[in-house]
């Protein structure tokens, strides 16, 4: 006589019911990923037996107690702050714990939490991160992202677009923690590439790697050369001083802005030159050579 095995008992999973919002949904997403999506059940709701008696308790509650796997942070006090001033949301408290093991490091989990975990979690905490330009524009959140998936008036709220909204926070976020692994595997290569450069105004890159934050640490760089798409593109792109602004260290000659082909090949007296950005901060070429040869030119403008 066999005995039937018995099915794992699935780990229960309490969140709060009704409209969602980014922190709890990528909290869910990450949970996923560390506990295995098919081990677990999701329960949206308030109810406090079901609080009590749920494995994992996030963005509900009133408890922060990692220990016993609570995070809420909507407690009297909140739950805590970074060194920066950011508080905690239910995805801070949940990367606090969990960020090194789904990334797979330390340095690729605090890179995450600053560049999308913190995000969420202040507005989620009522902290405003930018300030509106003179062009009246706002960014586009995460959080304004994830409330995209909010049912409209005219569907019903029957739990599917939670499930929407948590597949879409997993599948960024594991490409984001690739992205990332990958930057840092090519920190080692660029860095080393600095080293060995004489005139150290111009790094040529054998490969498209990330360089943008890794270099705008180095001073001295003002252009890199690198190829571009796969294509027997070779890109010069000039250095910005900060990696997410548009202001760079030297731009282009002006001369150059927005020409293309002849024009550009007659102005520069590089053959194979392509096509200059009309704002002055990527020229292109076809080869590692006429690349290099550009950007020695803009350097002496």
């Amino acid at each position: 006589m066999f005995l039937k095995k018995r099915k794992a008992r699935k780990l229960k999973l309490v969140t709060h019911d009704n409209r969602f919002h980014a922190d709890d949904v990528f909290a869910t997403s990450v949970l996923f990923l560390v506990l295995g999506e098919d081990n677990v059940k999701v329960v949206r709701t308030r109810d406090k037996k079901a609080i009590n008696s749920a494995d994992y308790v996030y963005d509900v509650g009133g408890v922060y107690d990692e220990d016993s796997n609570r995070f809420d942070h909507h407690q009297e006090g909140g739950a805590g702050h970074r060194d920066n001033g950011v508080g905690y949301s239910s995805l801070g408290l949940i990367w606090k714990k969990y960020g090194k093991q789904v990334s797979g490091s330390q340095i690729v989990s605090d890179f995450i939490d600053e560049k999308i975990v913190q995000s969420v979690d202040a507005l989620d905490n009522g902290t405003t991160i930018y300030k509106v330009n003179r062009l009246g524009l706002h960014p586009q959140t995460l959080n304004s992202v994830i409330s995209s998936f909010w049912p409209t008036w005219l569907e019903d709220f029957d739990g599917d677009h939670f499930k929407e909204a948590v597949q879409f926070a997993k599948g960024f976020l594991l490409r984001e923690i690739k992205r990332a692994s990958d930057r840092e595997k090519a920190r080692s290569i660029i860095d080393e590439v600095y080293q060995e450069t004489k005139d150290k105004r111009i790094i040529v890159l054998k490969k498209d790697y990330p360089h943008e934050d890794i270099l705008s640490e180095y001073e001295k760089t003002v252009f890199v050369v690198k190829p571009r798409g796969g294509r027997n593109r070779w890109i010069v792109e000039s250095l910005r001083n900060d990696p997410l602004s548009f202001s760079f260290r030297k731009k282009l000659p002006a001369e150059w802005a927005g020409k293309d082909w002849e024009d550009l090949q007659k102005i520069t007296g590089v053959k194979d030159a392509i096509f200059c950005h009309k704002k002055r901060f990527v020229v292109v070429a076809k080869s590692q050579e006429g690349a290099t040869k550009l950007a020695k030119l803009a350097l002496k403008k």
